[in-house]
């Protein structure tokens, strides 16, 4: 049902066509790549936030293990086309279409030692394969809610494939509960490995010098994964406070998009078009970021961090801002999220529903001064859970 839906909206949808032709020939594609005489190391993730978090411990492992070759999955084209090219990976393909045959071949061509999957991502014929052949399969950043399927009467199936895993490291207690009370009890309680990524971003990152021209000495803040509801609202925000520059950075930026957004603010400056010769940058208050990768390292330039999709389906990284001390703010849709929980608790970040509650927030956090440094110290008080699953997957190894 899942692929005739791809084909009947891939001629309207970038996404389901990248999704469709980048899986057409893919055995063939991986025969012609990947060593078959070698075992590999398979690092499975949905997109490329499931990539970031899972990163360390890929980076870590191949440190340890140099020697070793790694295949990376992705089942979202937002993650392979970005990541495609990673250069720790022996192979990055997309993951064939979760059939019966499809995770029979696919297993075993790769020939896997241990299979890595993060947060989540469930695919029933991938985990059986792999238990069918005696594979570890270990689930790492994972978090679970007691609304999913698997707690509930009629999941029996969901469970099931949950009994396939050989081990759950978790984030939180709240998931250890929960997986012990279905009769699981692989699980180690690690915390999440974006703690230790976004924390050696902040120690290391790449420094920009047009953006730190850009900003000058204006105080800044920093819009991370914007939706068209957060940036409608900050809109609002950059004509109430023409002291400060905002930079922000879109989710999609597609040329509809950002058209779209250079109509609601018709004189911000896009990144692309902003070189060492661009002469009225200084009377520009705001900065479009139309290209990928640049986010992480443009929080370093910030004092306050606004983290967009809290609109939509849930907010996106907090931590990457919090790391560099920024105090955050989002929309009212984070409840999935602990981190975001744990900041507002905290008070290094402040949930809004509105442009007054937006506007009251950003005022509060331009005068609290220890908000930024809880945030800092949150994120560098929970590093530490790469180092914890890497010395139990060397037992695999």
């Amino acid at each position: 049902m899942y692929r005739i839906v791809l084909y009947t909206v891939s001629p309207f949808n970038v996404k389901a066509k990248l999704f469709i032709k980048g899986r057409e020939n893919i055995f063939k594609t991986i025969a012609n790549k990947v060593d078959l005489t070698k075992k590999h190391i398979w690092f499975h993730f949905a997109s490329l936030g499931e990539f970031e978090q899972g990163r360390p411990v890929l980076e870590e492992l191949k440190n340890k293990y140099p020697h070793k070759s790694i295949i990376i999955t992705f089942f979202s084209p937002s993650g392979y086309e970005i990541r495609k090219n990673y250069d720790l990976a022996d192979g990055v393909f997309y993951l064939p279409l979760d059939t019966s045959k499809n995770a029979k071949e696919f297993v075993s061509l790769i020939n896997p030692e241990i299979v890595i999957f993060t947060k989540y991502e469930f695919w029933f014929h991938y985990f059986k394969a792999l238990k069918d052949k005696g594979i570890p399969l270990i689930i790492i950043s994972g978090i679970f809610r007691p609304n999913q399927i698997f707690f509930k009467w009629y999941g029996g199936f969901y469970r099931h494939m949950l009994s396939l895993v050989t081990h759950f490291f978790v984030q939180n207690e709240e998931s250890v509960k929960l997986l012990k009370g279905i009769k699981l009890e692989q699980i180690s309680l690690s915390g999440d490995t974006r703690f230790d990524r976004v924390s050696e971003n902040a120690k290391n990152p790449r420094q920009l010098a047009l953006i730190e021209k850009f900003c000058g000495v204006s105080p800044v803040l920093v819009a991370g994964s914007t939706w068209p509801q957060d940036e409608l609202l900050l809109a609002g925000l950059i004509d109430q406070f023409p002291g400060w520059k905002f930079i922000i950075a879109p989710h999609e930026i597609d040329a509809g998009h950002l058209e779209q957004l250079l109509k609601l603010i018709p004189d911000g400056l896009r990144y692309s078009q902003f070189n060492e010769n661009t002469i009225d940058f200084r009377d520009k208050q705001v900065l479009l970021i139309d290209n990928i990768g640049l986010l992480s390292s443009i929080y370093q330039y910030g004092l306050i961090a606004y983290i967009g999709g809290g609109f939509g389906t849930g907010i996106h990284n907090t931590l990457e801002a919090a790391a560099f001390g920024l105090p955050v703010i989002f929309g009212p849709k984070y409840d999935k999220f602990q981190e975001a929980k744990d900041l507002i608790s905290f008070g290094a970040a402040i949930s809004i529903s509105s442009i007054e509650e937006l506007s009251a927030a950003f005022k509060t956090l331009q005068t609290d001064k220890n908000a930024g440094v809880t945030a800092k110290k949150y994120v560098q008080d929970k590093t530490g859970s790469t180092l914890q699953i890497t010395n139990y997957l060397e037992s695999y190894i």
